[in-house]
């Protein structure tokens, strides 16, 4: 029969383990993409190195589906449906303004330069934070330089655009579509296949990431490149605010320690690594390139510069001093990064 000292000592023993386990925080992760694509991975990267470097205290539950779809993403955040999350600013039109200076054309064509470059300008103007009043914001980023897509024809010239349906993600991106009387539709990325393959939609405008990742490689058969990419699209990496403010101190020291510009590169850097794999694929896929010479460049920017012009006006009344200047900021810090 056991001795009183030793039951007395098992029973500590269970009790420590259950305080242990009571005590670690269970961050829950929802991704609306793939458990394969690129932003899935890097928050798993993210949830993976928070755990090793708070010694097990905190880790994430990474859920098996979404819980809600990509639009509604920012609001499930907020109101506590996932402690974590990532969503991009343009698939609520209306909401985020400020953020749409880092999808104008030809910025960079390094994603992990342009997000490092856009998480510098987050830091460095309050303004952007307003914007996000509701959940902690851990990152800003963005994805690589857009392509068009399409299942028609090679587009080398401005009139090459006529007459074809184009699927977009929303922000700028839709703004400078129009503005070059592209035929545009407002949908979120994982409908391009079914929207592409049924011919409700002849393009698309993606990263070269996506081709694969949204498994549009069979119905794809042009792609036009421009120097710096034709837009950019902009994301945010978020915490529930009372998840983050309930953090113990050494786990919020963490947390703070992998956001900002270590976020924003780890989600940049793994964008370039599947641009390059994207490339590739394409390439293997028989995808034909057309690169967008001197003369489609100048149209284009002729033609989006009232789109620019608008956003400046826009950002100024809104409260940013000088949004023209903050542009030029942004484009200093991706050059210099690049």
């Amino acid at each position: 029969m056991p001795s009183p000292f030793r039951l007395a000592a098992a029973a500590a023993a269970l009790l420590a383990v259950a305080t242990g386990a009571s005590a670690q925080i269970v961050l829950t992760a929802s991704s609306w993409l793939s458990p394969t694509h690129t932003l899935t991975e890097t928050q798993k990267e993210w949830c993976a190195q928070l755990e090793q470097r708070t010694a097990g205290k905190a880790r994430c539950n990474l859920l098996p589906r979404p819980v809600s779809a990509p639009p509604a993403t920012f609001d499930a955040v907020r109101n506590g449906l996932a402690d974590l999350s990532f969503t991009v600013h343009g698939y609520t039109p209306g909401r985020f303004l400020l953020t749409q200076m880092v999808e104008v054309p030809f910025l960079g064509d390094s994603p992990e330069a342009t997000s490092v470059a856009f998480q510098r300008m987050y830091q460095r103007y309050p303004q952007f934070a307003e914007e996000h009043k509701g959940v902690k914001v851990l990152a800003v980023f963005t994805h690589g330089p857009g392509i068009i897509f399409n299942t028609k024809r090679p587009i080398a010239k401005m009139d090459d655009l006529s007459g074809l349906k184009f699927r977009v993600g929303g922000g700028m991106v839709n703004e400078i579509s129009k503005s070059l009387g592209m035929n545009v539709t407002l949908k979120p990325a994982p409908e391009s296949y079914e929207l592409l393959s049924a011919g409700v939609m002849d393009g698309t405008l993606f990263p070269a990431e996506s081709v694969e990742a949204f498994k549009i490689d069979k119905v794809i058969k042009h792609a036009t490149r421009f120097p710096g990419g034709l837009y950019n699209t902009s994301f945010v990496f978020m915490m529930n605010q009372a998840k983050y403010d309930s953090l113990p101190a050494d786990v919020k020291k963490v947390v703070d320690e992998l956001s900002g510009e270590v976020a924003a590169r780890m989600f940049g850097r793994g964008w370039d690594k599947v641009d390059r794999r994207g490339m590739a694929f394409m390439q293997a896929a028989g995808v034909q390139f057309t690169a967008a010479d001197a003369t489609f460049v100048k149209a284009v920017t002729d033609k989006t510069a009232p789109v620019v012009d608008a956003w400046v006006k826009a950002a100024e009344a809104k409260g940013l001093k000088d949004p023209r200047k903050v542009l030029g900021e942004f484009r200093a810090e991706i050059k210099k990064l690049q």
